[in-house]
């Protein structure tokens, strides 16, 4: 009983550590208005570039378009992304589903020696293919960016 105390607790000791370590990683950022943005666009710009009333009004529209055109290129990426997440998870499914049809095919065909082999035989390919996406992930993160 102790043991799986210990293990339960230990267990959400590097859960919370994970999830602090997080956080650390990329702090949450205020959701901002984007009134507020373009508030704090203008007024740092003001500051910088010592604008004048006229100046302000003309930057301030310039900047709630651009502000405006941002957000709605972040919610259409948005969109697009909830929309890939549905396509994949709906694609694995449909694999799944053709891999339960393939075994069953073959379990059909087989011998009981053969089918275990055959299975064998898959799982370890299914194996090496996991093996070269990891290292074809472990090239992508480590390759160096050019120096500008």
């Amino acid at each position: 009983m102790s043991k799986n105390v210990f293990l339960a607790l230990l267990l959400f000791v590097g859960i919370t550590a994970m999830a602090q370590e997080k956080k650390e990683r990329r702090p949450e950022r205020e959701k901002l208005t984007t009134e507020q943005k373009v508030d704090l666009q203008v007024k740092k710009m003001t500051q910088d570039l010592s604008l004048n009333d006229k100046q302000v009004k003309e930057v301030r529209a310039i900047v709630t378009k651009q502000v405006e055109k941002r957000e709605e290129k972040r919610a259409e990426m948005e969109a697009k992304k909830a929309e890939m997440k549905i396509k994949k998870a709906e694609m694995k499914a449909k694999m799944t589903e053709e891999q339960a049809a393939l075994t069953t095919e073959m379990k059909k065909v087989l011998t009981p020696e053969q089918f275990t082999k055959w299975e064998k035989i898959r799982e370890e390919k299914k194996a090496n293919v996991k093996e070269k996406m990891k290292e074809r992930r472990g090239k992508k993160d480590s390759k160096e960016l050019p120096n500008d």
